[in-house]
């Protein structure tokens, strides 16, 4: 059977999955009577309530005498490091754009790495019965984009088709009331337009570009045969990135059709296979035959720009709602996460604190959501841009930040981004909606989006990729300006006593809530702390009796999101996630030391 080899790339909800979603169902890979879900290939809970692919995804679909294996990538700009590995894996790609948003910062990144690649790209523009469709325009700008990457006369001539792959249509033209019901026409165009696998006759040479893990058979190399092929059981050597040699035997080869990873004995050139078999196997080494130890070009793995502190529950309420706490078992989940994760890195900072360091707060958010699910309680800090240096100047990390807004809020924005060291590098206005793009620091983003939505009041939307390494700015970013209400007591809240404190600031509780002293439970409406009393019941005496008074009417309490949390605190303050709740506090709970505490911070 031939063999065509695809990636799907496109910006964060331009609608990849749904695309790979309908080529599955088109290609009669699943059964008449099979149940299938939307989204297939989200499978992770976290993927299907954000709508977001958070790791690569590999398939494969039999049409005609074709035997198409497709990877579905992420569209966020923290996991595009697995885009670029991908690339090497792959002769074409499908670019899918929004056919009213157009091109993104996102959609920029990921065909700059197909471009960089050389693969062939196939744009795909999607969402055609959107009311509010463009596709003339978004053409334009797919073209401009090209031409801003360098792209030659060839690269030009790109096939266009356009769907809607939420209704499983598409045609070659624009107009909507030409769309076919089916998929056929982009699959007929995958099969015309995307070359063959390069195969050379030769020694085995295999490159892992992706990592996964299972309990059984350990970690696992996904990636593409370059030359030759590989059988179970074979010896193989697997040359590594310092160029050191080390034999082993082929425990389990695995391919891909549909939903399902299958067991296959043998793999040859050009098909895209997971191996097992090495238990350290790692991105970019090569597995040769042994004899013939031919090193193929190392692949890029994208460094971390932040991390934060991962500790051990020290709150009060520890074990109360999670089977998961002591530091060794913290310790086992996060070097679990490096086996699969090559953007990850975990140093131990102390007995019971590692710093683990990832791609951006989505990354290293997404863990944190994965641990607390699976029955942890750890306490984090507040997330830090990691320094380098280069030709002896201090530099940090930088980012291109991409922004829709209303007109009215526009002002605001602009001159929170100044605060924050942004420069403005273009802005354009489409329908009433203003574009802006900045170079922003990676610290400078910290927080922002919080302050982002509230500015917007929900209407806008913000993007950002990383960019490169620049000299540090002298702007002093990153601490919130407000301070919080933090309670002095332990106990139960109550209504009475959130009542009296409403007009000090916004509350993050509401009354029966377990409290602790040093716990964070509202918004202070000036910049300093305030220590309060949330437990504190109303006096009863024999001449007033609690029924008499009227009933206390709150106001509903600010909901507390992991991101919201990891955004809102300050290098003194920790969010506390247990399986049940995620709760905000100060490093220091007890209110008499953080006051000395404080001071002496002050007379410095």
């Amino acid at each position: 059977m031939k063999k065509k080899n695809i990636a799907i790339i496109a910006h964060v909800d331009h609608g990849k999955t749904t695309l790979v979603d309908k080529l599955l169902r088109c290609s009669g890979t699943f059964r008449d009577n099979e149940e299938v879900q939307e989204r297939v290939m989200d499978s992770n809970d976290i993927e299907r309530e954000r709508g977001i692919t958070i790791l690569a995804k590999t398939t494969a679909i039999n049409y005609k005498d074709y035997r198409i294996n497709i990877l579905d990538t992420p569209g966020h700009a923290d996991f595009g490091g697995e885009v670029e590995r991908i690339m090497n894996m792959v002769d074409g790609v499908l670019l899918v754009v929004d056919a009213y948003e157009g091109t993104m910062p996102q959609t920029k990144f990921v065909l700059k790495k197909a471009m960089e690649a050389k693969v062939k790209p196939i744009v795909v523009v999607n969402k055609i019965d959107k009311p509010s469709a463009r596709p003339k325009e978004v053409i334009d700008e797919v073209m401009d984009l090209f031409i801003e990457l360098g792209a030659d006369i060839d690269e030009l001539d790109f096939p266009i088709i356009y769907a809607s792959a939420i209704n499983g249509t598409c045609s070659k033209s624009a107009d909507l009331s030409t769309q076919e019901p089916d998929m056929t026409k982009i699959l007929d165009m995958i099969i015309e337009n995307v070359p063959d696998p390069k195969v050379e006759d030769g020694a085995l040479q295999f490159q892992p570009a992706l990592l996964d893990y299972n309990d059984f058979v350990g970690r696992i190399g996904i990636g593409l045969v370059k030359r030759g092929s590989i059988k179970v059981n074979q010896m193989v050597t697997c040359v590594r990135i310092d160029g050191s040699i080390k034999q082993f035997r082929v425990a389990k080869i695995y391919g891909f059709l549909g939903l399902k990873r299958i067991e296959i004995s043998e793999a040859s050139a050009g098909d895209i296979i997971a191996i097992a078999g090495l238990s350290d196997i790692s991105v970019g080494e090569t597995i040769c035959d042994i004899g013939y130890e031919e090193a193929l070009p190392l692949l890029h793995i994208d460094e971390p720009t932040l991390q934060m502190n991962f500790g051990v529950n020290s709150s009060p309420f520890c074990g109360m709602e999670g089977k998961l706490v002591t530091a060794r078992k913290i310790e086992e989940r996060l070097m679990k996460e490096t086996e699969k994760d090559v953007s990850l890195r975990v140093v131990q900072a102390d007995n019971e604190t590692w710093t683990v360091s990832g791609r951006g707060e989505l990354h290293l958010g997404i863990l944190i959501e994965n641990m607390r699910r699976e029955g942890y309680e750890v306490q984090v800090s507040k997330p830090q841009v990691i320094y380098k240096e280069i030709d002896g100047v201090k530099c940090e990390p930088f980012e291109e930040l991409q922004i829709e807004c209303p007109e009215e809020s526009v002002g605001n924005v602009i001159e929170q981004l100044g605060t924050r060291g942004a420069i403005m590098d273009n802005m354009t206005n489409i329908n009433g909606l203003v574009r802006l793009v900045y170079t922003i620091p990676s610290r400078g983003l910290i927080g922002f989006t919080t302050d982002f939505m509230t500015l917007t009041k929900g209407y806008g939307v913000i993007n950002h990729t990383f960019k490169e390494y620049r000299p540090c700015e002298a702007v002093d970013i990153g601490e919130r300006k407000l301070g919080v209400l933090v309670s002095m007591e332990n106990g139960k809240s109550t209504a009475y006593a959130l009542g009296q404190l409403e007009d000090r600031g916004i509350m993050f509780i509401e009354p029966g809530e377990d409290i602790y002293e040093g716990m964070i439970v509202g918004e202070h409406s000036r910049e300093n702390d305030l220590a309060v009393n949330v437990v504190k019941g109303k006096n009863l005496t024999n001449t007033r009796s609690a029924g008499k008074d009227h009933t206390v009417v709150l106001k509903r309490p600010r909901l507390i999101t992991l991101e919201y949390a990891l955004d809102y605190i300050n290098s003194d303050e920790l969010v506390e996630v247990t399986p049940s709740h995620i709760r905000l506090r100060k490093k220091i709970l007890n209110t008499e030391q953080r006051k000395k505490f404080d001071s002496r911070k002050d007379n410095n």
